[in-house]
């Protein structure tokens, strides 16, 4: 396993529909946080997907960071 950091951030909020992952409020979107990998980046989405379960419109994403500073990275 490589200790090679791969940047992942976690955000998320309310959608204005299911359907677009457009945010009804971009001055409300939570930035759960940076992680040096997926895996860690994984478990902190899960924890804020299971936290909102009961609001239907809550979506929280898993954004690459890393291949967006570096699109050649895998």
């Amino acid at each position: 396993m490589s200790d090679k950091q791969l940047l992942h951030l976690v955000i998320g909020g309310e959608l204005k529909d299911v359907s677009s992952p457009e945010f009804r409020d971009l001055s409300k979107v939570e930035f759960v946080g940076a992680y040096p990998n997926y895996a860690e980046a994984h478990v902190a989405w899960k924890a804020k997907a299971q936290a909102t379960v009961d609001n239907a419109h809550a979506r929280y994403f898993i954004i690459h960071a890393h291949k967006l500073l570096d699109p050649s990275e895998d």
